[in-house]
């Protein structure tokens, strides 16, 4: 799969395709029909297939710190949609001066002169442009005008609810694991890269593997349950803590990860962690020796999880 970033690095040959456009934030359930949809039109009509997407997407931009917690970052979602056969990610830096087109430069631009695109997939109610004045109307109109095509998304339902991202969140939030598992498609995962730490769970004779969460929250906090893959796909069982470590004055978000019966270096290697059960919420200590004791308090609750749910799973 190709990724082109910015209109400047379009050539004569990314001219002519089926897209689609949106955050795909978790390309889950929904994401999967749109996806598919794209993919079939592109193939009966010999075209490259096209994802249109944003960095950062637009609500953190207007946002900051407000924006929802992302479900996935922009590699992991560049790696499901390449799972999809998806031909092209176009990605488009998400700053003022795109802020500022209007919604028919935004056409003119990035659909007719950019991609050339000849069936475009999107939500009615999709809005874009300078103050969102562009919509599914004034996409048809310029589509029967300037002979492409322009169709709504199929929308996808779990338990009579439509599938989207802030369902999913919502779900994590309320640590409802299993039906995360439903709208996504997948078990939640989050993965990257392990760095050095202070070296205090070593301390503590509990060493962790930490993954910098590059100042990106997740949907969640505290210590839970999880099971953790490397590189060379060994999987592992453990408990990890998602949060800021307040007991030591800990400041950006960060993902710790106590692996059992695992006593290799993962320094530089890509980590991806699944997340099974909550434990407990994250909270300040007021000495290393109570959070050592209950670190250990955490670590035979997980072993116990896990052990119930295999053995449950066995029967």
């Amino acid at each position: 799969m190709e990724l082109i970033r910015g209109l400047h690095n379009l050539r004569d040959q990314h001219r002519g395709c089926v897209a689609t456009i949106g955050n795909f934030d978790g390309v889950h359930q929904g994401h999967h029909r749109v996806l598919e949809q794209v993919r079939e039109k592109a193939q009966a009509l010999g075209l490259p297939s096209v994802v249109i997407m944003f960095e950062p997407q637009p609500r953190e931009f207007f946002e900051g710190e407000g924006a929802p917690p992302r479900l996935t970052r922009f590699r992991q979602k560049f790696e499901l949609l390449r799972d999809h056969q998806i031909d092209r990610v176009f990605c488009l830096h998400f700053n003022a001066r795109l802020r500022a087109l209007t919604a028919e430069a935004f056409i003119d631009q990035l659909l007719l002169n950019g991609l050339e695109v000849k069936y475009f997939v999107v939500g009615d109610d999709f809005r874009f442009g300078c103050d969102r004045r562009g919509d599914f109307a004034l996409l048809k109109h310029y589509g029967e005008s300037h002979g492409f095509t322009v169709v709504n998304t199929c929308t996808h339902r779990i338990d009579g609810e439509r599938v989207s991202s802030t369902r999913i969140r919502g779900a994590l939030a309320e640590h409802e694991f299993l039906l995360a598992e439903r709208l996504l498609g997948r078990p939640y995962r989050v993965e990257g890269k392990v760095i050095h730490g202070r070296k205090l769970g070593r301390q503590l004779g509990v060493p962790t593997a930490n993954i910098s969460l590059q100042r990106k929250r997740l949907p969640f906090s505290g210590v839970f349950v999880v099971e953790a893959t490397t590189e060379e796909g060994r999987r592992r069982a453990g408990v990890a803590n998602v949060g800021v470590r307040p007991t030591v004055n800990g400041e950006s978000p960060m993902l710790e990860v106590h692996l059992f019966d695992f006593d290799q270096e993962l320094y530089g290697e890509r980590l991806e962690v699944e997340f099974k059960a909550f434990v407990r919420p994250e909270q300040r200590f007021d000495s290393i020796e109570a959070l050592r004791n209950q670190i250990q308090d955490d670590i035979a609750f997980a072993r116990s999880w896990e052990y119930r749910t295999h053995s449950a799973t066995s029967e």
